[in-house]
């Protein structure tokens, strides 16, 4: 390679080649590093769904059987939920009649 001009273009040439083999295992990791990320992702929301589903899936057999999960606190320990929502019911009434009290004797 005695000419310079012949060696410059050989040069060229190779310095073309190298870059194209790093840019094309750098594009491969980064696709890779992609995949993977966004299989993570997937796998992720696939268990956070599962694990809503099988919440709900919970709940709702403690609602057909009438126990509670422990999620979910109760005012009174009484456990009896109809006898909860009669006292509930009986307050709303003596409120409603106190009300009803207090603006017969404002006018």
């Amino acid at each position: 390679m005695s000419n310079p001009l012949v060696q410059a273009f050989f040069v060229g040439r190779a310095v073309a080649e190298v870059i194209n083999e790093r840019v094309e295992v750098a594009l491969t990791d980064a696709l890779s590093e992609l995949g993977k990320f966004d299989a993570e992702a997937r796998e992720q929301l696939r268990q956070f769904t599962d694990e809503v589903i099988a919440r709900a899936n919970q709940a709702a057999e403690a609602a057909k059987t009438g126990t509670t999960t422990g999620t979910t606190p109760t005012d009174s320990g009484s456990g009896d939920l109809q006898a909860d929502i009669d006292e509930l019911r009986a307050e709303i009434a003596l409120l409603r009649t106190e009300l009803q009290k207090y603006r017969t004797s404002s006018k």
